[in-house]
C-alpha cells in the first residue's frame, strides 16, 4: 500500500492512481513488490530537521528515504521538500511537475538498490530515472 500525505504544505496535484501504478511497474523491473511506502510531503524547514535528527546532516535535501525492505518487498518513508523541488526544477530547467515526479521515483529506486552516493553510481541513478520516468509519459 502506498500512502500520500502533507506536513505543512499543501499535498501536490499528483494523480495517485497512475502515480501508484507506477511506481509498482518499476518495482516490478527490479524483482521488486510494493509492500508499505509512504511519502510524506513536507517544506525545507522539517526536511532540515528531519535531516539533522536521523542523519546528522545539516543541510537541504529534495529526499530523504527510509528503507524498511524484507526480502523481495520495498518497504519505506520517503519525505520530500517540496520547496526543494521547486527550486531544483528551476535550476535544472525542468517543469516542477517533471521534477516532482523524479524525486518521487528516485526513492523508490533507492529502495530497489540503487545509490547515487559512490563513484559512478550518479550517473546510473540518472540512467535509472530517465527509464522510469519515459514508462510515466
Amino acid at each position: 500500500m502506498i500512502t500520500y500525505s502533507a506536513e505543512n504544505v499543501k499535498m501536490p496535484k499528483i494523480r495517485r492512481r497512475d502515480i501508484t501504478a507506477w511506481i509498482k511497474a518499476v518495482a516490478r523491473n527490479y524483482g521488486k513488490k510494493v509492500g508499505e511506502i509512504g511519502y510524506l510531503f513536507v517544506n525545507d524547514e522539517k526536511i532540515l530537521e528531519v535531516n539533522n535528527e536521523y542523519l546528522g546532516h545539516d543541510y537541504f535535501t529534495d529526499i530523504i528515504t527510509f528503507d524498511y525492505d524484507e526480502g523481495d518487498t520495498i518497504n519505506g518513508d520517503l519525505i520530500i521538500s517540496l520547496d526543494t523541488v521547486r527550486s531544483n526544477a528551476q535550476l535544472f530547467g525542468k517543469t516542477y511537475e517533471e521534477e516532482l515526479h523524479r524525486v518521487i521515483i528516485h526513492g523508490i529506486l533507492h529502495l530497489c538498490g540503487i545509490n547515487d552516493k559512490g563513484p559512478g553510481e550518479r550517473e546510473i541513478m540518472e540512467s535509472e530515472e530517465n527509464k522510469a520516468l519515459a514508462m510515466l509519459a
